[in-house]
This record gives C-alpha cells, structure tokens and sequence, in this order.
C-alpha cells in the first residue's frame, strides 16, 4: 500500500518536469530565431535593396576588394570597368557586389 502512495506522488513531478522541459525548448527556439534566423532575413533584404537599386555608371566594391564603374547590366550579370583602362571590362555576377556608390551629381 506504501508504494502506491510513492507512485502516485511521482507522477504530477513529472508532468511538471514536461512543462519545464516545453518552456526551455520554446526558450531555445525563440533564441535561436531572434540570434540567427531574424539577422540573416534582414541582412537579404538588405542585400535583395543592394541589387534593386544598382544602376550603370555605379561606382562599386566587389568582393574580391576590387573598385570598379558598372558599364553595362542584365537580369543576373553586371559587366564592370576596373581602373582607368577601358580594355579591363570583367562580367560578373550581382551577387559579388557588396557595396554601391552612386555618382555624385556636383
């Protein structure tokens, strides 16, 4: 008789163990989401801006640490001048750009 008190008084400590258990999972996915998934969205959008509002005549920063003027451009390819040699034209795709200067207007 003993041991079916002792089991009955087990079992709400583990229904009670289950809902910590809920709350820390739901605590590590709300992390998760606001440290990677949420930056990583913003940080496309800020790259998806990037890509719509280049224009020719651009200045850029390619990855690769090059500056060049964008010349000419399709849907998914740019063709960008690097330096002051008009020979050294090199297509490339948008995604290799990182950053966007536009002419000044003075």
């Amino acid at each position: 008789m003993q041991n079916f008190f002792l089991m009955a008084d087990a079992a709400p400590a583990a229904g009670g163990g289950t809902w910590v258990l809920l709350v820390y999972v739901a605590l590590i996915g709300a992390m998760m989401y606001f440290m990677i998934i949420k930056p990583q969205k913003k940080q496309k959008k800020q790259q998806q801006e990037l890509m719509s509002s280049m224009a020719i005549g651009d200045s850029v920063l390619t990855t690769a640490g090059f500056y060049g003027i964008i010349i000419d451009m399709t849907d998914d390819t740019v063709i960008v001048e690097f330096g002051n040699n008009k020979n050294c034209r090199i297509p490339m795709q948008k995604q290799a750009i990182v950053q966007i200067e536009k002419p000044s207007e003075d």
